[in-house]
């Protein structure tokens, strides 16, 4: 764990230049806007030790797997979310010495990302080994207004010298994934320009042709008056740039504008695509950096005022929550139904980029209850236009009749999770996909879905899990042999709790949901069956033959949910007693140790007991998380915050506060020592659940909203707002009082404590 940035309510905050932190802070100070992303690389030269990231949404490339391919079944590929065109560079030099923090003598470094208004900015003073002292303002943003274009404000300084200072703003497009898995490039180049201040890349990636156009235009002014010049085009290759020497006096500022657009063929015809870009690219030097900037900062004050969590009393628990919401609203708008949400979002290349069950599990609840609905039912829609590729992903391995497997990993629809362990095992995926549409549905009362989408999800799905499972004749049960649970740490295991309960849940909800529209919507019905060839007497027979008869394993003496079978077999040495030396088990241990270890990676059974609190009583609910708990490493970032719900739920508010900050501090405070590869855009959405669900006591029972929140020691208050059915409710806890409030028109109901209350318009309840 580490702790080497201020604690501030509204900005991150990295004081003193640390080389051997750069790769962290390159991923915590990352920007975007939902259509492109740029880890916080500095735009000058530097040779230290750096993960360049420029990444486009949706622009992927099938990177060939190196194990497995030849396996039945077995995905060939990896899909990447590519590193693309670089577009924040600018390079200085000074004397023929470029201007490099690696080896300059580096001063008052500060890097400060404004959360509140959307930009990142960036200060020092470097002597160079020729002993010439500058000082460098940087600011730069990703416009969320224009989600194609990006702008820089770089100043520089001279503080010991007169001289020139050469001056090349460039466009790079020879880039490479750091993680590609046969050393290739994912480029092919299609045209470049270069023109005084103006640069053009025109790139396409193998295999996927996808087309990705990116321009520059940049300004150049001394002591804020624009100033002219004649610049030297660079083209080489997909570099082009253009080399400017700049005269300067001792204390006299230069400033550099640089207007960036990234348009994709995603979006735009390929035809004219430069020409588009072209054209985006002077919008934005019309507008201006101050214009751009003044922009960003009112769009942004409108996301906060939807999604802001406010506590007081407690500034790293404020700047951790801040945090985490603010990467999920520059990762992920929901203005576009193919697009999707990637663990890492657009702050590095680990996981590919790509679309895990992560969203559906974790992600969902957050942009039901801070956005307007269409955002939430555009990521259903993602996975219902995916469904003829899932029900390929599970004829692949042997399914029939429209069985569908959504994939681990995707970009497309197809599997290309190249772990057989996870790839043809971690099936609870599925669950999760059915689970979404029932809290969608639950949350928005929009049963339509059921009809025009849901439903056929549903199907296809029970489907798979009828084929899955096989009946034992000594336990006279059906039951499921070779999975792996949520718990990544133990694999190819049988009967996993958490498995098998999902699995006969999705039966039940499915048939309750195509019963549902054929009552309602009969005509939907009998196309539906026509299109899928629903059995429907035979099937649903089937289901709840399966449903009424699954094997769930239990231990006898202790009531105890079994992980899987032969769980408590394994010598049950609590977390506590590991060396501090063994941790993080992943990087200790190898993996042959871990799978016979009890040791726990992320909530399992006790993703089951969150996922389906209703259905348990809370001695059983505490039961489980006293077991289970103290096994539990918390080595995946999804697991700290299903924790949190759950320990606030038992009473346990201690551990439910400990929790909370490890999942809300996870990149800051580096806790896994992963956060260099990227962030954890996913269990970003899993910190907002922890507040909101576990410290906010928020459910949602029989179209109602239920609170039942508590105030952590340290906190003097916690505020929150809840987006439920075209209503918005303020709800703010503090040491004497918990008060709701209906800042809408309309009408809605709340529970607070057990107790149900009418919230008319702009109605009040305080307890």
């Amino acid at each position: 764990m580490k702790n080497y940035l201020k604690h501030d309510e509204w900005c991150i905050i990295e004081e003193g230049f640390i080389p051997a932190n750069n790769r962290i802070s390159e991923s915590i100070f990352s920007i975007g806007n939902g259509r492109f992303g740029q880890r916080a690389n500095f735009e000058e030269n530097y040779t230290g030790d750096t993960l360049p990231g420029s990444y486009v949404a949706g622009v992927y490339y099938p990177d060939k797997t190196k194990v497995g391919w030849w396996k039945n079944g077995y995905p060939e590929y990896f899909a990447k979310v590519l590193n693309a065109t670089n577009w924040i560079g600018i390079d200085i030099e000074i004397d023929d010495v470029s201007l490099d923090l690696a080896k300059c003598k580096v001063k008052d470094f500060r890097r400060i990302l404004n959360m509140k208004e959307g930009y990142l900015e960036r200060s020092f003073t470097a002597t160079t080994e020729k002993g010439k002292k500058v000082k460098v303002a940087a600011t730069r943003l990703c416009s969320i207004v224009d989600d194609e274009i990006g702008a820089i404000r770089y100043a520089i300084t001279p503080i010991n010298f007169t001289g020139t200072i050469n001056i090349t703003p460039y466009l790079n497009g020879d880039v490479k994934n750091e993680d590609a898995n046969w050393e290739e490039t994912f480029w092919d180049k299609v045209e470049v320009a270069v023109k005084n201040t103006r640069a053009f890349v025109v790139s396409q990636t193998k295999k996927t042709n996808f087309k990705v156009a990116t321009g520059m235009k940049f300004v150049i002014s001394k002591n804020g008056k624009e100033e002219k010049f004649k610049s030297t085009k660079i083209k080489t290759g997909m570099y082009v740039g253009a080399s400017v020497d700049v005269p300067v006096k001792k204390k006299e500022t230069i400033t550099v504008y640089k207007y960036a657009a990234i348009l994709s063929s995603l979006n735009h015809p390929t035809s004219d695509i430069l020409e588009r870009c072209k054209a985006k690219v002077k919008q934005a030097q019309h507008l201006g950096f101050d214009k751009l900037l003044k922009d960003q900062k009112k769009a942004w004050a409108k996301k906060w005022k939807d999604s802001d969590i406010i506590i007081e009393g407690d500034v790293a628990a404020q700047q951790g929550i801040r945090f985490n919401i603010f990467h999920l609203n520059q990762t992920f708008t929901g203005v576009d139904e193919r697009l999707n949400i990637g663990p890492k979002g657009f702050t590095g290349e680990k996981y590919g980029g790509s679309t895990y069950w992560d969203t559906e599990a974790y992600c969902l609840p957050f942009y039901l209850s801070t956005t307007e609905e269409r955002v939430a039912k555009n990521l259903l829609i993602y996975r219902y236009k995916q469904l003829d590729k899932a029900i390929e992903n599970a004829e692949k391995l042997g399914f029939k009749n429209g069985a569908a497997l959504y994939p681990m990993v995707t970009m497309n629809g197809e599997e290309c999770h190249n772990e057989w362990e996870i790839t043809f095992e971690e099936i609870h995926r599925n669950g999760a996909i059915a689970y979404a549409i029932y809290d969608y549905i639950r949350y928005t009362a929009d049963q339509d879905y059921l009809s025009d989408y849901g439903a056929e999800v549903l199907l296809a799905i029970a489907r798979f899990w009828a084929q899955r499972v096989h009946f034992s004749e000594p336990k006279q049960q059906y039951v499921m042999h070779g999975v792996t649970g949520p718990n990544e740490y133990e694999n190819n295991v049988n009967n996993n709790w958490y498995t098998n309960y999902i699995a006969a849940w999705c039966l039940k909800y499915a048939a309750e949901a195509l019963l549902y529209v054929k009552n309602k919507a009969p005509y939907k019905y009998e196309a539906l069956k026509e299109k899928t060839n629903f059995e429907e007497e035979k099937e649903l027979k089937q289901w709840q033959e399966i449903q009424n008869n699954i094997y769930l394993p239990q231990d006898e003496k202790t009531g105890v949910f079994l992980q899987q079978e032969g769980f408590l077999d394994k010598a049950l040495i609590p977390v506590e007693q590991l060396a501090a030396a063994d941790r993080p088990l992943n990087q200790k241990w190898s993996w042959d140790r871990i799978l016979r270890s009890c040791y726990i990676k992320q909530a399992d059974v006790l993703q089951g007991l969150y996922f389906f609190e209703d259905k348990f009583d809370l001695a059983t609910i505490k039961k489980n998380f006293d077991f289970y708990e103290p096994l539990t490493v918390h080595e995946s970032s999804l697991s700290p915050c299903v924790h949190v719900v759950l320990a606030a739920r038992i009473g346990n508010k201690d551990k439910a506060y400990e929790m909370y900050l490890r999942t809300a501090r996870l990149d800051l405070d580096d806790y896994n020592n992963d956060t260099e590869d990227g962030l954890h855009i996913t269990s970003m959405a899993g910190t907002w659940m922890a507040v909101v669900k576990g410290i906010g006591g928020m459910r949602v029972h029989r179209n109602q909203l239920y609170f039942e929140p508590f105030l952590p020691n340290t906190w003097q208050s916690i505020s929150f707002k809840i987006q439920f059915r075209g209503n918005t409710i303020l709800v703010k806890v503090t040491a004497k009082e918990t008060r709701l409030e209906n800042l809408s028109s309309g009408k809605v109901s709340v529970n607070l404590y057990g107790k149900t209350h009418a919230l008319g318009a702009k109605g009040v309840v305080v307890v």
